[in-house]
């Protein structure tokens, strides 16, 4: 818990003076494609910044569950570093996005993503590690390499249909693979996966997914001013979901012999 409030304070103390001094760089309109339109202040677009401060939130809950290693499951309780891996990354989403949606920059939004492949690199390196029976070496091993590929793609692709940029098309496939090996880890049954808390992520997650298209400037739902915008209840919406994977983690039980 200590850990995950130290990382809150500090990532976004950070994020927030990097707003205010310009410490990113020139606003160039990076998630102007979103629907709010631009305060005219050093928070260009607030709900869709301060809406982030959910995820900040999901990381805190993750960790706050995470403090009795009881109730961790069967990987995350013989390793609970994995736990609190899980609760910082989560928790630097927030500040992530908020870098983008604050400053409209280009390394702003680069962060955004950076912070979205930590979570998507996580789900789908400990899905992995679990399918092959490895420890916590193969994590350290392939958690990393799933982010930077994530980043390669981003700074290298174009636009992609659906989901706007390569960036956003990198995050969904690991998602994605991440859902299929859970589906296939469930199948196993050995340990025994609870899937109620898993298939709650993904439901939650894909109606998430259809806010998204809502936040969208130039959709018919858009209204530029308004303080509740889509796009935060996106925000929102994707912080339930990755704290209901992390459920799904711990509910992971010894299978009957």
């Amino acid at each position: 818990m200590v850990a995950a409030v130290v990382t809150a304070v500090v990532s976004l103390a950070l994020a927030l003076a990097a707003a205010r001094f310009g410490w990113l760089g020139p606003d160039v309109g990076r998630g102007s494609g979103f629907c709010e339109a631009p305060s005219g202040g050093w928070v260009v677009q607030p709900a869709n910044t301060w809406s982030n401060l959910g995820f900040v939130a999901a990381g805190l809950a993750v960790a706050a569950y995470a403090a009795d290693r009881v109730r961790l499951g069967v990987t995350m309780g013989a390793h609970p570093g994995l736990a609190l891996t899980y609760a910082v990354v989560v928790v630097l989403l927030g500040p992530g996005s908020m870098a983008m949606h604050a400053t409209q920059t280009q390394l702003g939004g680069q962060l955004d993503l950076l912070s979205m492949f930590l979570v998507s690199g996580f789900a789908l390196a400990y899905a992995v590690m679990r399918l092959l029976r490895r420890g916590p070496g193969l994590f350290a091993v392939l958690f990393p390499v799933l982010v930077l590929v994530g980043m390669v793609v981003l700074l290298t692709g174009g636009r992609v249909p659906l989901v706007r940029h390569s960036g956003n098309a990198a995050f969904a496939v690991m998602i994605l693979l991440a859902v299929v090996v859970e589906i296939v880890l469930w199948r196993r049954r050995d340990p025994k996966q609870d899937a109620a808390f898993g298939v709650a992520s993904v439901v939650v997650l894909l109606v998430a997914y259809t806010v998204w298209q809502f936040g969208r400037r130039g959709h018919p739902w858009c209204e530029p001013e308004s303080l509740l915008q889509w796009h935060g209840l996106w925000h929102v919406l994707c912080a339930v979901a990755a704290y209901l994977l992390f459920r799904h983690d711990v509910a992971e039980r010894a299978a009957a012999r």
